[in-house]
C-alpha cells in the first residue's frame, strides 16, 4: 500500500504547469500507480479549468455576436480526434537485469547507464540545469551511506522496496527529503527508483572525502 504521496502544494503547482519537467513526470508517474492522487488531480484540474472560465469576462457587445453561442456552436460540431495507441515498452537494464518504464518516461532520453558498487545510474538527459533526475538502482543487499541533503531530494519508488529509519517503502511512495532529513537508505532485495535532486548529498559518516565519489554519482 503506497503510504508517501505529493503534498497538496505540488499537486496544485503540477495542475497548473508551474513545475519542472522532472518533477512533475514524477508525479505523473505517482498518479498513475495512485489512485488517490490521480482521483485528485482530475479534481484539483476541474477547479481549475472553471476557475479560469470564471475569470473570463467576454462583453458580446464588443464582437457583435453570441460569443457563448459561438462556443458551444464549435464544441457541438468538432469532430472527435482520432486517439493512435502508442503501446511502445520502454525499457532499462542495469547489469542484465531489465526494467519496463512507465509510460511518461517514453519520450525522454536517458543516459548511458553507469556503475559503482551495488548502484547503477542512467541520467535522465533533461537539461534542467542544478536539477538533476535519473533512474537509481540499488542491487540487493546495497544501500547509500548515511547523508543529509543540501538541496531537495525526491524519490519515487518504481520497483523492489527499500527501507531506512524512517520506514520502509513501497512502489509508488513519493518521498521528498532535504537539509532537516538524515537517512540511510538499503535495500534487501533490490529496488529501481526515480530520483530528483537539485544538489549533492552530504554524507555525515566516515571521512567525506571517500565518499564524494558516491555523492556525485547521485547527483
Amino acid at each position: 500500500m503506497i503510504n508517501h504521496h505529493p503534498k497538496l502544494n505540488l499537486l496544485i503547482q503540477h495542475v497548473n504547469g508551474e513545475l519542472p519537467a522532472s518533477i512533475s513526470a514524477g508525479i505523473k508517474i505517482h498518479s498513475d500507480m495512485c489512485k488517490q492522487c490521480s482521483e485528485q488531480i482530475a479534481e484539483l484540474t476541474k477547479h481549475e479549468a472553471k476557475l479560469s472560465f470564471s475569470q473570463t469576462n467576454v462583453d458580446d457587445a464588443e464582437f457583435g455576436f453570441d460569443v457563448d453561442a459561438l462556443i458551444n456552436d464549435i464544441t457541438q460540431t468538432q469532430p472527435e480526434p482520432e486517439v493512435i495507441p502508442d503501446n511502445k515498452p520502454v525499457a532499462v537494464t542495469f547489469r542484465g537485469v531489465t526494467y519496463k518504464l512507465p509510460n511518461v518516461m517514453k519520450h525522454m532520453e536517458l543516459g548511458k547507464p553507469a556503475q559503482i558498487g551495488k548502484l547503477s545510474r542512467s541520467r535522465i538527459l533533461l537539461d534542467e540545469g542544478h536539477i538533476h533526475s535519473s533512474l537509481l538502482r540499488i542491487e540487493a543487499g546495497g544501500g547509500i551511506p548515511e547523508h543529509t541533503h543540501n538541496g531537495y531530494e525526491i524519490t519515487l519508488l518504481l520497483e523492489g522496496n527499500f527501507k531506512d529509519d524512517m520506514g520502509e517503502y513501497v512502489p509508488g511512495d513519493f518521498i521528498v527529503l532535504d537539509g532537516n532529513h538524515q537517512h540511510q537508505p538499503v535495500s534487501e532485495q533490490g529496488c529501481l527508483c526515480y530520483t530528483v535532486v537539485s544538489d549533492s548529498l552530504h554524507f555525515t559518516q566516515g571521512i567525506n572525502k571517500l565518499l564524494n565519489p558516491i555523492g556525485s554519482f547521485i547527483y
